[in-house]
């Protein structure tokens, strides 16, 4: 691939289009301080569909996928602090409907039971990656550009595409299914240690009078 090919790719309609909704999935992660897990669960089943599709299309604009060219590339900018926020606020607004069961894992193979995951850990997971590339795309040169969108490509081939279409089925279930049961009203059970452990690891990650989450703690 030429120089001139590799700017042509990184600056295509297909490409600017995806890295447009990754920024906007990431954005959304940052900001749950006052969402409700309706407005989460529905606005993701939004935006989840959307990524998949524009990271499909990615495939169609001669990206190298040239491991040995874009791995030395790449820098890590999100850290462990910045996962485990945005993995607790999501674990937080999910509550008890956080987990549920999944089929399509490697572990499977070991097993005759659906394993146990997260919906907060899968889109934590989901975010670090395409966090890792919309920011290594808004600072790099053209070369940089160019091994963060093939990363990301092969990422969604090989990891997190398989993530977002298991946990969309997690969330399809929450909005949908008659027998979930409504929302908290927003305060601790008093006799719940376990709900107000949660929830103070939530506002642990807020500094004072910053958290909005509404709950008293004992």
């Amino acid at each position: 691939m030429t120089n001139t090919d590799e700017n042509s790719t990184v600056y295509s309609r297909d490409v600017l289009e995806f890295v447009t909704v990754a920024v906007q999935y990431c954005a959304y992660l940052e900001t749950l301080d006052t969402k409700t897990r309706q407005e989460f669960v529905g606005t993701l089943l939004k935006l989840l569909p959307l990524l998949y599709l524009k990271a499909s299309l990615l495939n169609d604009n001669g990206i190298n996928n040239d491991e040995d060219m874009w791995a030395e590339e790449l820098e890590q900018f999100v850290t462990e602090e910045n996962y485990e926020i945005i993995r607790n606020n999501i674990a937080y607004i999910m509550g008890e409907q956080d987990d549920y069961l999944d089929v399509f894992v490697e572990d499977m193979k070991y097993s005759d039971r659906p394993i146990l995951r997260t919906v907060s850990e899968e889109l934590a997971d989901i975010y670090q990656d395409i966090k890792n590339f919309a920011y290594a795309y808004k600072i790099g040169t053209d070369e940089t550009m160019q091994a963060a969108l093939s990363a990301c490509n092969e990422n969604f081939k090989t990891y997190w595409g398989q993530k977002l279409v298991n946990v969309m089925r997690a969330l399809h279930d929450v909005k949908y299914n008659p027998n979930n049961e409504a929302e908290d009203d927003g305060y601790c059970c008093d006799d719940d240690d376990d709900c107000c452990s949660h929830h103070e690891d939530h506002c642990s990650h807020h500094g004072e009078g910053e958290c909005t989450c509404g709950h008293h703690h004992h």
